[in-house]
């Protein structure tokens, strides 16, 4: 299958490390002229330097902004008004007791996690369905299905966009827009590898041990028995992004390692 993005701009929240710069990067690879965001510009030059360097590409663009915020939704708009190809990554996430998530915790949260993304959806959909073509994607997580009971707020601000992405679905019905949530399992980006070095240390296990003791004791439903890497998350949502997955909207594409118990 050769996926040709040309002529297509795209816009990558989170994207300076990670799931989102390996997304970035395979949009980039795929032909789409593509946006990305950091809170800091030493990051963002950083990663512009790596997707330029993999693509070959010198037409990255990079916003110094935070879509966490509803001030910084507004400039990341006010900076890139129009995209055909909306990926709303950014997210964050850390394990806390539920009895220790305060609502400060709470609000924080909902508001980076879901807030961002119901922001720029709400602003990119409307020209998207205008031109009658677009593609929105809203990067999930098995946990918005498996919840953890270590992270639970986590957990919900995942499950959220799934109602989320089928509500917009809905809304978007024959317009040429799809909208999908992505759903990745444990994935060895930066903040995951810096967990396990932690946990690592902390049980004075090697990294390939605790990566098995992770899974064994935290996810021992996975199929594939590693974390994935980020570009096998990536590879799933370039797809989504073309024009072969004009049929696929409303769904939740499952890139977990088999980590879900369910076959539907």
């Amino acid at each position: 299958m050769q996926i040709d993005l040309s002529g297509k701009t795209a816009l990558v929240t989170g994207s300076t490390a990670g799931i989102g710069l390996a997304i970035a990067s395979g949009l980039a690879n795929a032909g789409a002229q593509v946006t990305i965001t950091g809170r800091r510009q030493d990051k963002l030059d950083n990663a512009l330097a790596s997707i330029e360097q993999t693509s070959g590409r010198t037409d990255i663009r990079g916003i110094v902004a935070d879509p966490g915020t509803a001030e910084g939704c507004q400039a990341l708009t006010g900076a890139c008004p129009d995209v055909d190809i909306l990926v709303n990554n950014l997210g964050i996430y850390g394990a806390q007791p539920f009895f220790d998530i305060a609502d400060d915790d709470w609000d924080h949260i909902l508001e980076v996690n879901v807030m961002s993304a119901v922001r720029l959806a709400r602003h990119y959909a409307r020209g998207m369905a205008d031109r009658g073509w677009g593609r929105i994607q809203f990067i999930s997580s098995e946990s918005a299905l498996n919840i953890p009971s270590e992270m639970v707020h986590y957990g919900v601000s995942k499950a959220a966009l799934q109602g989320l992405s089928r509500g917009l679905a809905k809304v978007l019905a024959g317009t040429g827009v799809t909208v999908n949530t992505i759903l990745p399992g444990p994935t060895r980006t930066e903040g995951a590898v810096a967990m396990l070095q932690e946990m690592a240390s902390e049980r004075g296990v090697s990294m390939a041990e605790m990566e098995t003791l992770f899974l064994e004791e935290n996810r021992p439903s996975t199929l594939i028995k590693r974390f994935a890497d980020p570009v096998e998350v990536a590879s799933l949502c370039v797809y989504a992004a073309s024009p072969q997955a004009s049929a696929t909207t409303g769904s939740a594409l499952r890139v977990e390692g088999g980590i879900v118990e369910s076959i539907a």
